[in-house]
C-alpha cells in the first residue's frame, strides 16, 4: 500500500493533525517562580545601587556645598565681631583673644595651613558635637585657647562637610600651622603625629598622652577620623607654639611666603 504524499505516520501508528507541529514547546528561560525571584532580586539591587549612589553624592558634594555656605556666613560674622568690639579676656588667659563665654557653634578663630594653599582658611567653631562639626573644625570645649599654656585641641571632618582635615596626613614635622584671632596670629610648628584608637582621650590632655602632668607650653592638637572614609581609628597631629605675630605688623611670613 502506498502512503499519501506529504503525510507522515508516527511510530505508534497515529497520524498527526495536518498543519500542527508535533514538537514540544521549549520552556522559556526565567519562567515560573524562580524567574520571578531572579527578576525581583535584580530590580532590588538596582534600587539599592541607586540609593547608595545618591547617598554618596549627598555625603561628598551636598555636604560640602552646605558647609561652604555656612563658612561664608561664619566668616562674615567673625569679621564684624572682630571689627566692632574688643574681646573680653577670660581668667587665666594670656592671649587677650578669648571671648567671654563662647557658646557651641560660635566662630572663634580662623585656621591657616600654608601647605594646603593660600585659599585654605576654615573658620573654627566652638564645640565638637555633630552639629558643630557640620559647620567647620571644632574647638574642644575645656581645652586651652589659642596662645594659652596648655593644649588647644581642634577636631574636623576628613571626607564630608567641607573636608577641612582631608589632607591632615600630609603635614610634616616643622611645618607651620597659623591660628588667627582678632588681633594676632599664633604660629605653631608640627612636632609629630600618631594614629590611635577612638577611645584614646589622653591625646587631648593639657600635655598630650601624659596624664597628670601640668602644662608649661602652648600646644596644638588636631584630631580626625582615620583612614579616609572610615572611623576605625583617629589621626592625631601635634604642634607647639613658636611665635606670635600682631596683626598691626601685617601678615606673618608663614602666610606670605617671606
Amino acid at each position: 500500500m502506498t502512503r499519501p504524499p506529504g503525510r507522515r505516520i508516527s511510530a505508534d501508528g497515529r497520524q498527526p493533525v495536518p498543519g500542527r507541529s508535533t514538537r514540544q514547546p521549549v520552556p522559556r528561560a526565567g519562567g515560573g517562580l524562580s524567574g520571578c525571584l531572579v527578576r525581583g532580586l535584580g530590580e532590588l539591587l538596582i534600587t539599592v545601587g541607586a540609593v547608595v549612589a545618591l547617598f554618596v553624592v549627598y555625603e561628598l558634594w551636598v555636604t560640602d556645598m552646605t558647609q561652604a555656605h555656612t563658612q561664608n556666613r561664619l566668616r562674615s560674622e567673625l569679621s564684624r565681631q572682630w571689627a566692632s568690639a574688643a574681646p573680653t579676656v577670660g581668667p587665666g588667659t594670656s592671649s587677650g583673644s578669648r571671648p567671654a563665654a563662647p557658646t557651641p557653634g560660635d566662630a572663634v578663630a580662623v585656621l591657616h595651613i600654608p601647605r594646603f594653599g593660600s585659599g585654605y582658611a576654615p573658620v573654627v567653631v566652638e564645640g565638637v558635637s555633630a552639629s558643630a562639626l557640620r559647620e567647620g573644625p571644632g574647638h574642644y570645649p575645656g581645652t586651652a585657647w589659642p596662645g594659652d599654656v596648655g593644649n588647644f585641641v581642634v577636631s574636623g571632618h576628613r571626607t564630608t562637610y567641607g573636608r577641612p582635615f582631608n589632607r591632615l596626613d600630609e603635614l610634616r614635622i616643622g611645618e607651620p600651622v597659623v591660628v588667627e584671632v582678632r588681633d594676632r596670629y599664633f604660629i605653631y610648628r608640627v612636632t609629630g603625629s600618631d594614629v590611635v584608637d577612638p577611645t584614646r582621650t589622653d591625646v587631648i590632655l593639657p600635655v598630650p598622652e601624659q596624664p597628670g602632668v601640668p602644662p608649661t607650653k602652648s600646644l596644638l592638637t588636631f584630631t580626625t577620623c582615620n583612614p579616609k572614609y572610615s572611623a576605625r581609628t583617629r589621626l592625631i597631629v601635634f604642634g607647639e607654639l613658636t611665635d606670635t605675630w600682631p596683626k598691626s605688623a601685617g601678615s606673618p611670613p608663614e602666610l606670605t611666603g617671606g
